[in-house]
């Protein structure tokens, strides 16, 4: 799949991609195959959104400048899937959440591609390297740099990755901080994929626990973390999950 092929919808101020797990996957593979022969590369860079994402992206307008910049915005919640068939123009296939992504590549694709793990840290993202190395073996991780670092060190960090030859650079920092770390390396980067995914090896690792499949397969997987978590996260959903769905409404009737 090329990215020229992807229709796009917007939901709640977000321009996202109708694509399925698979497609996010060919359009990595893709890019990678197109690019291995190339002296310099753009890398295609591809954000995720969720309900809170939605209604971040409505009360910081920089941070909706900053996820729209992506080339691929994908459906991380099941919530963009849900909005994207009552309140837009195309729909959204089904959820492709980057917990789940990190996994799709090796497992949808027998190629073997180089990747480069950055964030977390330095415990849980060698301890990540290792589950993922051990479980794919065509999951070939050639560089790892933990999350903890300034702005003053993002040169020598990029130096870093582009010396480790990686296909596929994962950007684990959290919201703002891995998109604005991607925005402002992306033209020093020579890296074929770059995706942000936030907490993604904390749920490799085992720190972080996915919801039973029973609150993933009905889209509540944000109210398990809540529950689980309910002083770092119970506040924010209370307040974000509203938010989002006036969003939605908002920019489907009103903008």
């Amino acid at each position: 799949m090329k990215l020229e092929d992807v229709i796009k919808t917007n939901v709640g101020g977000l321009i996202t991609a109708c694509i399925s797990r698979k497609q996010l996957v060919d359009l990595m593979v893709c890019r990678v195959k197109d690019t291995r022969e190339a002296e310099e590369v753009t890398p295609l860079v591809i954000f995720s959104a969720n309900g809170h994402s939605i209604s971040i992206a409505n009360s910081d307008p920089e941070m909706g400048r900053m996820l729209n910049e992506a080339d691929i915005l994908h459906a991380d919640g099941q919530s963009v899937v849900s909005f994207s068939r009552w309140f837009s123009d195309n729909e959204i296939p089904e959820r492709s959440a980057t917990t789940d992504s990190i996994h799709d590549v090796p497992l949808m694709c027998a190629e073997t591609i180089k990747h480069f793990l950055l964030g977390a840290n330095q415990a849980t993202i060698e301890k990540c390297d290792k589950i993922l190395s051990d479980k794919y073996p065509n999951f070939n991780v050639v560089g790892t740099q933990h999350g903890y670092f300034s702005e003053a060190e993002e040169d020598q960090i990029v130096s870093k990755i582009n010396a480790s030859g990686c296909e596929v650079l994962w950007v684990g920092l959290g919201k703002p901080k891995e998109q604005l770390f991607i925005l402002r390396n992306k033209s020093k980067l020579n890296v074929p994929v770059i995706i942000s995914c936030g907490g993604c090896y904390n749920f490799v690792t085992g720190e972080y626990k996915r919801a039973p499949e029973i609150f993933q397969k009905f889209g509540v997987e944000w109210l398990h973390r809540a529950l689980t978590e309910p002083r770092k996260l119970l506040w924010r959903y209370i307040t974000t999950n509203p938010h989002a769905i006036y969003c939605v409404i908002k920019h489907r009737y009103f903008v």
